[in-house]
Protein backbone atom coordinates (compact mmCIF):
# COMPACT_ATOMS: atom_id res chain seq x y z
CA UNK A 1 0.00 0.00 0.00
CA UNK A 2 1.28 3.44 -0.81
CA UNK A 3 2.64 5.86 1.72
CA UNK A 4 0.19 8.60 2.64
CA UNK A 5 2.27 11.51 1.47
CA UNK A 6 3.70 10.20 -1.77
CA UNK A 7 1.65 7.64 -3.65
CA UNK A 8 3.88 5.81 -6.10
CA UNK A 9 3.25 5.98 -9.79
CA UNK A 10 1.49 3.18 -11.61
CA UNK A 11 4.79 1.54 -12.36
CA UNK A 12 6.59 2.13 -9.07
CA UNK A 13 5.18 -0.85 -7.17
CA UNK A 14 7.30 -2.40 -4.44
CA UNK A 15 10.40 -0.66 -5.78
CA UNK A 16 9.21 2.69 -4.50
CA UNK A 17 11.21 3.68 -1.40
CA UNK A 18 8.13 5.48 -0.07
CA UNK A 19 6.07 2.29 0.06
CA UNK A 20 5.37 0.56 3.35
CA UNK A 21 6.39 -2.88 2.14
CA UNK A 22 5.72 -4.38 5.56
CA UNK A 23 1.99 -3.84 5.07
CA UNK A 24 2.14 -5.74 1.79
CA UNK A 25 4.18 -8.50 3.43
CA UNK A 26 1.60 -8.87 6.22
CA UNK A 27 -1.12 -9.13 3.59
CA UNK A 28 0.90 -11.82 1.80
CA UNK A 29 1.14 -13.79 5.03
CA UNK A 30 -2.62 -13.47 5.48
CA UNK A 31 -3.10 -14.94 2.01
CA UNK A 32 -0.87 -17.91 2.82
CA UNK A 33 -2.78 -18.44 6.06
CA UNK A 34 -6.13 -18.48 4.29
CA UNK A 35 -4.80 -20.92 1.69
CA UNK A 36 -3.66 -23.17 4.55
CA UNK A 37 -7.10 -23.19 6.16
CA UNK A 38 -8.67 -24.00 2.78
CA UNK A 39 -6.31 -26.85 1.91
CA UNK A 40 -4.89 -28.38 5.09
CA UNK A 41 -6.75 -30.36 7.76
CA UNK A 42 -7.74 -28.58 10.95
CA UNK A 43 -8.15 -31.81 12.98
CA UNK A 44 -5.58 -34.57 13.46
CA UNK A 45 -6.57 -38.26 13.65
CA UNK A 46 -4.76 -41.38 14.80
CA UNK A 47 -4.47 -44.63 12.85
CA UNK A 48 -7.88 -45.78 14.16
CA UNK A 49 -9.62 -42.61 13.01
CA UNK A 50 -10.00 -41.01 16.45
CA UNK A 51 -9.40 -37.29 16.93
CA UNK A 52 -6.08 -36.46 18.54
CA UNK A 53 -6.38 -32.66 18.56
CA UNK A 54 -6.16 -29.60 16.38
CA UNK A 55 -3.52 -29.34 13.68
CA UNK A 56 -0.86 -26.65 13.50
CA UNK A 57 -2.98 -24.94 10.84
CA UNK A 58 -5.91 -24.72 13.24
CA UNK A 59 -3.75 -23.37 16.05
CA UNK A 60 -1.95 -20.77 13.94
CA UNK A 61 -4.14 -19.71 11.05
CA UNK A 62 -7.78 -20.65 11.68
CA UNK A 63 -9.73 -17.43 12.17
CA UNK A 64 -6.56 -15.35 12.35
CA UNK A 65 -5.71 -15.18 8.65
CA UNK A 66 -9.06 -13.77 7.55
CA UNK A 67 -9.11 -11.35 10.49
CA UNK A 68 -5.63 -10.17 9.50
CA UNK A 69 -7.07 -9.35 6.07
CA UNK A 70 -9.82 -7.29 7.72
CA UNK A 71 -7.44 -5.32 9.94
CA UNK A 72 -5.13 -4.69 6.99
CA UNK A 73 -8.14 -3.50 4.98
CA UNK A 74 -8.51 -0.70 7.50
CA UNK A 75 -4.78 0.07 7.46
CA UNK A 76 -4.81 0.21 3.67
CA UNK A 77 -7.84 2.49 3.61
CA UNK A 78 -6.04 4.89 5.91
CA UNK A 79 -2.80 4.88 3.94
CA UNK A 80 -4.61 5.40 0.65
CA UNK A 81 -6.73 8.24 2.04
CA UNK A 82 -4.55 10.72 3.86
CA UNK A 83 -2.47 8.48 6.12
CA UNK A 84 -1.81 10.28 9.39
CA UNK A 85 -3.78 13.30 8.10
CA UNK A 86 -7.43 12.27 7.63
CA UNK A 87 -9.10 13.93 4.65
CA UNK A 88 -11.63 16.68 5.21
CA UNK A 89 -14.15 18.63 3.17
CA UNK A 90 -14.03 18.03 -0.57
CA UNK A 91 -11.13 15.62 -0.22
CA UNK A 92 -13.13 13.50 2.21
CA UNK A 93 -16.13 13.41 -0.13
CA UNK A 94 -13.93 12.33 -3.02
CA UNK A 95 -12.23 9.71 -0.85
CA UNK A 96 -15.58 8.25 0.16
CA UNK A 97 -16.69 8.05 -3.46
CA UNK A 98 -13.47 6.28 -4.37
CA UNK A 99 -13.75 3.77 -1.54
CA UNK A 100 -17.40 3.09 -2.38
CA UNK A 101 -16.50 2.39 -6.01
CA UNK A 102 -13.68 0.08 -4.95
CA UNK A 103 -16.07 -1.71 -2.60
CA UNK A 104 -18.51 -2.25 -5.44
CA UNK A 105 -15.85 -3.77 -7.68
CA UNK A 106 -14.61 -6.08 -4.93
CA UNK A 107 -18.17 -7.21 -4.12
CA UNK A 108 -18.97 -7.94 -7.77
CA UNK A 109 -15.75 -9.92 -8.12
CA UNK A 110 -16.76 -11.78 -4.96
CA UNK A 111 -20.16 -12.70 -6.42
CA UNK A 112 -18.47 -14.03 -9.55
CA UNK A 113 -15.82 -15.95 -7.63
CA UNK A 114 -18.47 -17.35 -5.29
CA UNK A 115 -20.29 -18.75 -8.31
CA UNK A 116 -17.29 -20.96 -9.15
CA UNK A 117 -18.42 -23.53 -6.60
CA UNK A 118 -15.13 -23.90 -4.71
CA UNK A 119 -15.52 -25.65 -1.33
CA UNK A 120 -14.45 -22.56 0.64
CA UNK A 121 -16.15 -19.56 2.23
CA UNK A 122 -15.26 -16.68 -0.10
CA UNK A 123 -14.70 -13.46 1.83
CA UNK A 124 -14.76 -10.88 -0.97
CA UNK A 125 -18.41 -9.75 -0.83
CA UNK A 126 -18.12 -9.27 2.93
CA UNK A 127 -14.86 -7.42 2.34
CA UNK A 128 -16.53 -5.00 -0.04
CA UNK A 129 -19.44 -4.44 2.33
CA UNK A 130 -17.02 -3.71 5.18
CA UNK A 131 -15.58 -0.88 3.11
CA UNK A 132 -19.04 0.66 2.81
CA UNK A 133 -19.87 0.30 6.50
CA UNK A 134 -16.77 2.22 7.62
CA UNK A 135 -17.24 5.12 5.16
CA UNK A 136 -18.71 7.41 7.88
CA UNK A 137 -15.49 7.02 9.86
CA UNK A 138 -13.04 7.68 7.01
CA UNK A 139 -12.35 11.22 8.18
CA UNK A 140 -11.64 10.27 11.80
CA UNK A 141 -8.24 10.22 13.50
CA UNK A 142 -6.69 7.53 15.70
CA UNK A 143 -7.81 9.07 18.98
CA UNK A 144 -11.41 8.27 18.09
CA UNK A 145 -10.93 5.26 15.82
CA UNK A 146 -8.83 3.09 18.14
CA UNK A 147 -11.18 3.29 21.16
CA UNK A 148 -14.21 2.85 18.91
CA UNK A 149 -12.69 -0.21 17.25
CA UNK A 150 -11.85 -1.80 20.60
CA UNK A 151 -15.29 -1.02 22.04
CA UNK A 152 -16.97 -2.39 18.92
CA UNK A 153 -15.19 -5.74 19.25
CA UNK A 154 -16.25 -6.04 22.88
CA UNK A 155 -19.84 -4.78 22.78
CA UNK A 156 -21.38 -5.35 19.35
CA UNK A 157 -21.20 -9.20 19.46
CA UNK A 158 -23.15 -9.07 22.73
CA UNK A 159 -25.78 -6.75 21.24
CA UNK A 160 -26.16 -8.95 18.16
CA UNK A 161 -26.63 -12.17 20.15
CA UNK A 162 -30.38 -11.65 20.85
CA UNK A 163 -30.89 -10.19 17.38
CA UNK A 164 -29.54 -13.35 15.77
CA UNK A 165 -31.61 -15.45 18.16
CA UNK A 166 -34.79 -13.65 17.10
CA UNK A 167 -34.08 -13.77 13.37
CA UNK A 168 -32.87 -17.38 13.24
CA UNK A 169 -35.35 -18.67 15.80
CA UNK A 170 -38.14 -16.86 14.00
CA UNK A 171 -37.22 -18.45 10.70
CA UNK A 172 -36.29 -15.17 9.05
CA UNK A 173 -32.73 -16.35 8.49
CA UNK A 174 -31.50 -19.94 8.10
CA UNK A 175 -29.47 -21.62 10.83
CA UNK A 176 -26.62 -22.41 8.44
CA UNK A 177 -24.47 -19.62 6.98
CA UNK A 178 -25.04 -21.27 3.60
CA UNK A 179 -22.72 -21.28 0.64
CA UNK A 180 -20.53 -18.39 -0.44
CA UNK A 181 -22.42 -15.35 -1.78
CA UNK A 182 -22.81 -15.59 -5.54
CA UNK A 183 -24.93 -14.20 -8.34
CA UNK A 184 -27.56 -16.80 -7.48
CA UNK A 185 -27.78 -15.35 -3.97
CA UNK A 186 -29.23 -12.17 -5.43
CA UNK A 187 -32.51 -14.04 -5.93
CA UNK A 188 -33.04 -13.75 -2.14
CA UNK A 189 -31.63 -10.31 -1.28
CA UNK A 190 -33.05 -10.27 2.25
CA UNK A 191 -31.45 -13.58 3.19
CA UNK A 192 -28.20 -12.56 1.49
CA UNK A 193 -28.01 -9.28 3.39
CA UNK A 194 -28.88 -10.96 6.69
CA UNK A 195 -26.17 -13.56 6.25
CA UNK A 196 -23.61 -10.98 5.19
CA UNK A 197 -24.34 -8.73 8.15
CA UNK A 198 -25.27 -11.15 10.91
CA UNK A 199 -25.04 -14.91 10.45
CA UNK A 200 -22.55 -15.67 7.69
CA UNK A 201 -18.98 -16.89 7.83
CA UNK A 202 -17.68 -13.31 8.18
CA UNK A 203 -20.54 -11.31 9.78
CA UNK A 204 -19.92 -7.73 8.73
CA UNK A 205 -21.52 -6.02 11.72
CA UNK A 206 -19.21 -7.90 14.08
CA UNK A 207 -16.13 -7.59 11.87
CA UNK A 208 -16.51 -3.83 11.39
CA UNK A 209 -14.53 -3.39 14.60
CA UNK A 210 -11.53 -5.07 12.97
CA UNK A 211 -11.56 -2.62 10.06
CA UNK A 212 -12.05 0.37 12.38
CA UNK A 213 -9.10 -0.78 14.45
CA UNK A 214 -6.98 -1.11 11.32
CA UNK A 215 -8.13 2.30 10.10
CA UNK A 216 -7.01 3.79 13.40
CA UNK A 217 -3.62 2.07 13.21
CA UNK A 218 -3.18 3.30 9.64
CA UNK A 219 -3.69 6.86 10.89
CA UNK A 220 -0.58 6.49 13.08
CA UNK A 221 2.94 7.22 11.88
CA UNK A 222 3.92 3.69 10.91
CA UNK A 223 7.33 4.88 9.70
CA UNK A 224 8.45 5.36 13.30
CA UNK A 225 9.87 2.21 14.85
CA UNK A 226 8.61 3.19 18.30
CA UNK A 227 5.05 3.46 16.99
CA UNK A 228 5.26 0.06 15.31
CA UNK A 229 6.65 -1.55 18.48
CA UNK A 230 3.83 -0.01 20.52
CA UNK A 231 1.25 -1.37 18.05
CA UNK A 232 2.74 -4.87 18.22
CA UNK A 233 2.93 -4.85 22.03
CA UNK A 234 -0.64 -3.62 22.32
CA UNK A 235 -1.70 -6.42 20.01
CA UNK A 236 0.18 -9.00 22.05
CA UNK A 237 -1.44 -7.75 25.26
CA UNK A 238 -4.89 -7.90 23.67
CA UNK A 239 -4.38 -11.42 22.34
CA UNK A 240 -3.06 -12.76 25.64
CA UNK A 241 -5.74 -10.96 27.64
CA UNK A 242 -8.55 -12.34 25.49
CA UNK A 243 -7.14 -15.85 25.79
CA UNK A 244 -6.76 -15.58 29.58
CA UNK A 245 -10.30 -14.29 30.15
CA UNK A 246 -11.81 -16.97 27.93
CA UNK A 247 -9.68 -19.72 29.48
CA UNK A 248 -10.88 -18.70 32.94
CA UNK A 249 -14.58 -18.56 32.02
CA UNK A 250 -15.00 -21.41 29.52
CA UNK A 251 -14.81 -24.27 32.08
CA UNK A 252 -17.64 -22.63 34.00
CA UNK A 253 -19.59 -22.18 30.77
CA UNK A 254 -19.01 -25.72 29.43
CA UNK A 255 -22.19 -27.34 30.89
CA UNK A 256 -24.28 -24.79 28.96
CA UNK A 257 -22.41 -25.17 25.68
CA UNK A 258 -24.10 -27.65 23.42
CA UNK A 259 -24.21 -27.20 19.66
CA UNK A 260 -27.90 -27.58 18.72
CA UNK A 261 -29.06 -29.93 16.02
CA UNK A 262 -29.01 -28.31 12.60
CA UNK A 263 -26.27 -25.85 13.52
CA UNK A 264 -23.05 -26.38 11.52
CA UNK A 265 -20.70 -28.69 13.38
CA UNK A 266 -23.45 -30.14 15.58
CA UNK A 267 -21.90 -33.58 15.20
CA UNK A 268 -18.54 -32.51 16.63
CA UNK A 269 -17.51 -32.69 20.24
CA UNK A 270 -17.35 -29.46 22.20
CA UNK A 271 -13.56 -29.79 22.43
CA UNK A 272 -13.27 -30.06 18.65
CA UNK A 273 -15.62 -27.10 18.16
CA UNK A 274 -13.60 -24.90 20.50
CA UNK A 275 -10.27 -25.92 18.98
CA UNK A 276 -11.06 -25.91 15.27
CA UNK A 277 -13.78 -23.30 15.14
CA UNK A 278 -17.36 -22.51 14.33
CA UNK A 279 -18.81 -21.05 11.14
CA UNK A 280 -18.87 -17.31 11.77
CA UNK A 281 -21.14 -17.13 14.80
CA UNK A 282 -22.05 -19.15 17.89
CA UNK A 283 -25.36 -20.80 18.67
CA UNK A 284 -27.73 -18.51 20.57
CA UNK A 285 -28.94 -21.18 23.00
CA UNK A 286 -26.92 -19.69 25.86
CA UNK A 287 -25.25 -16.38 26.66
CA UNK A 288 -22.28 -18.42 27.87
CA UNK A 289 -21.28 -18.95 24.23
CA UNK A 290 -20.02 -15.37 24.23
CA UNK A 291 -17.04 -16.27 26.45
CA UNK A 292 -15.50 -18.89 24.14
CA UNK A 293 -12.39 -18.16 22.13
CA UNK A 294 -13.01 -20.51 19.20
CA UNK A 295 -11.94 -19.53 15.67
CA UNK A 296 -14.72 -17.90 13.64
CA UNK A 297 -17.02 -17.76 16.65
CA UNK A 298 -17.41 -13.99 16.50
CA UNK A 299 -17.36 -13.63 20.30
CA UNK A 300 -15.58 -10.77 22.10
CA UNK A 301 -12.62 -13.00 23.10
CA UNK A 302 -12.33 -14.34 19.56
CA UNK A 303 -12.47 -10.92 17.88
CA UNK A 304 -10.16 -9.22 20.38
CA UNK A 305 -7.74 -12.12 20.19
CA UNK A 306 -7.52 -12.22 16.39
CA UNK A 307 -7.29 -8.42 16.26
CA UNK A 308 -4.37 -8.58 18.65
CA UNK A 309 -2.60 -11.28 16.66
CA UNK A 310 -3.13 -9.21 13.49
CA UNK A 311 -1.40 -6.23 15.08
CA UNK A 312 1.50 -8.45 16.15
CA UNK A 313 1.94 -9.76 12.59
CA UNK A 314 1.67 -6.25 11.14
CA UNK A 315 4.22 -4.87 13.60
CA UNK A 316 6.64 -7.73 13.00
CA UNK A 317 6.36 -7.36 9.21
CA UNK A 318 6.91 -3.59 9.36
CA UNK A 319 9.96 -3.97 11.62
CA UNK A 320 11.44 -6.76 9.51
CA UNK A 321 10.94 -4.72 6.36
CA UNK A 322 12.99 -1.90 7.91
CA UNK A 323 16.05 -4.08 8.45
CA UNK A 324 15.70 -6.81 5.81
CA UNK A 325 13.54 -5.55 2.97
CA UNK A 326 14.71 -8.26 0.52
CA UNK A 327 13.68 -10.94 3.01
CA UNK A 328 10.04 -9.83 3.06
CA UNK A 329 9.90 -8.99 -0.65
CA UNK A 330 8.45 -12.37 -1.81
CA UNK A 331 5.58 -12.05 0.65
CA UNK A 332 5.09 -8.39 -0.21
CA UNK A 333 4.94 -9.31 -3.92
CA UNK A 334 1.95 -11.50 -3.13
CA UNK A 335 0.46 -8.97 -0.75
CA UNK A 336 0.50 -6.25 -3.40
CA UNK A 337 -2.00 -8.22 -5.51
CA UNK A 338 -3.97 -10.39 -3.10
CA UNK A 339 -7.31 -9.70 -4.80
CA UNK A 340 -6.03 -11.29 -8.00
CA UNK A 341 -4.14 -14.11 -6.30
CA UNK A 342 -6.94 -14.95 -3.88
CA UNK A 343 -9.35 -15.19 -6.82
CA UNK A 344 -6.93 -17.45 -8.70
CA UNK A 345 -6.57 -19.63 -5.61
CA UNK A 346 -10.35 -20.05 -5.31
CA UNK A 347 -10.56 -20.78 -9.05
CA UNK A 348 -7.93 -23.52 -8.71
CA UNK A 349 -9.84 -25.13 -5.85
CA UNK A 350 -13.05 -25.02 -7.89
CA UNK A 351 -11.30 -26.81 -10.75
CA UNK A 352 -9.85 -29.44 -8.42
CA UNK A 353 -13.24 -29.95 -6.77
CA UNK A 354 -14.93 -30.47 -10.14
CA UNK A 355 -12.18 -32.91 -11.12
CA UNK A 356 -12.61 -34.84 -7.90
CA UNK A 357 -16.36 -35.12 -8.46
CA UNK A 358 -15.82 -36.32 -12.02
CA UNK A 359 -13.00 -38.81 -11.42
CA UNK A 360 -12.93 -39.49 -7.69
CA UNK A 361 -9.21 -38.64 -7.67
CA UNK A 362 -7.98 -36.44 -4.84
CA UNK A 363 -4.74 -34.53 -4.45
CA UNK A 364 -2.89 -35.07 -1.14
CA UNK A 365 -3.19 -31.92 0.93
CA UNK A 366 0.50 -31.35 1.73
CA UNK A 367 1.67 -31.40 -1.93
CA UNK A 368 -1.37 -29.31 -2.87
CA UNK A 369 -0.50 -26.65 -0.31
CA UNK A 370 3.14 -26.62 -1.40
CA UNK A 371 2.07 -26.22 -5.01
CA UNK A 372 -0.34 -23.42 -4.11
CA UNK A 373 2.32 -21.52 -2.16
CA UNK A 374 4.91 -21.98 -4.88
CA UNK A 375 2.45 -20.83 -7.52
CA UNK A 376 1.41 -17.73 -5.57
CA UNK A 377 5.02 -16.77 -4.87
CA UNK A 378 5.97 -17.29 -8.51
CA UNK A 379 3.04 -15.38 -9.99
CA UNK A 380 3.35 -12.57 -7.46
CA UNK A 381 7.09 -12.21 -7.96
CA UNK A 382 7.00 -12.35 -11.75
CA UNK A 383 4.12 -9.90 -11.96
CA UNK A 384 6.01 -7.38 -9.83
CA UNK A 385 8.73 -7.36 -12.49
CA UNK A 386 6.23 -5.75 -14.87
CA UNK A 387 5.82 -2.77 -12.53
CA UNK A 388 2.04 -2.96 -13.00
CA UNK A 389 -0.78 -3.46 -10.55
CA UNK A 390 -2.43 -6.84 -10.45
CA UNK A 391 -5.24 -7.15 -13.02
CA UNK A 392 -8.09 -7.04 -10.52
CA UNK A 393 -6.28 -4.43 -8.41
CA UNK A 394 -5.99 -2.28 -11.52
CA UNK A 395 -9.71 -2.65 -12.19
CA UNK A 396 -10.58 -1.60 -8.65
CA UNK A 397 -8.12 1.30 -8.76
CA UNK A 398 -9.55 2.57 -12.06
CA UNK A 399 -13.09 2.48 -10.68
CA UNK A 400 -11.93 4.31 -7.56
CA UNK A 401 -10.11 7.00 -9.56
CA UNK A 402 -13.13 7.52 -11.80
CA UNK A 403 -15.44 7.88 -8.80
CA UNK A 404 -13.09 10.36 -7.14
CA UNK A 405 -13.19 12.44 -10.27
CA UNK A 406 -9.43 12.37 -10.74
CA UNK A 407 -7.53 11.06 -13.73
CA UNK A 408 -4.69 8.57 -13.34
Amino acid sequence: MTAPSAPPSRGAGLRSPSRLVGVDAARGLALLGMVATHVLSLVLYDADGFETGPSATALVAAGRASALFAVLAGVSLALANGGAQPPTGTSLARARRGVAARAGVVAVIGLLVGALGAPVAVILVNYGLLFLVVLPFLGWGPRRLLPLGALWLLVVPVLLHPVRDALVGGGVLPVSPGSSPSLLSLAEPGVLLGQLLLTGYYPVLSWTGLVLLGLGVGRLDLRRASTVVAVALAGLAAALGAWAVSAALTPRAAPSLEVPSGFPGSGDSLATTLQTGLYGTTPTTSWWWLVVDAPHSGTPPDLVGVAGSALVVLGAALLLARVARPLVWPFAAMGAMTLTLYSLHVLSLAVLSARELATGATVPEAPLYAAQVAGLLLVGGLWQLTGLRGPLEGLAASASAAARGSAR
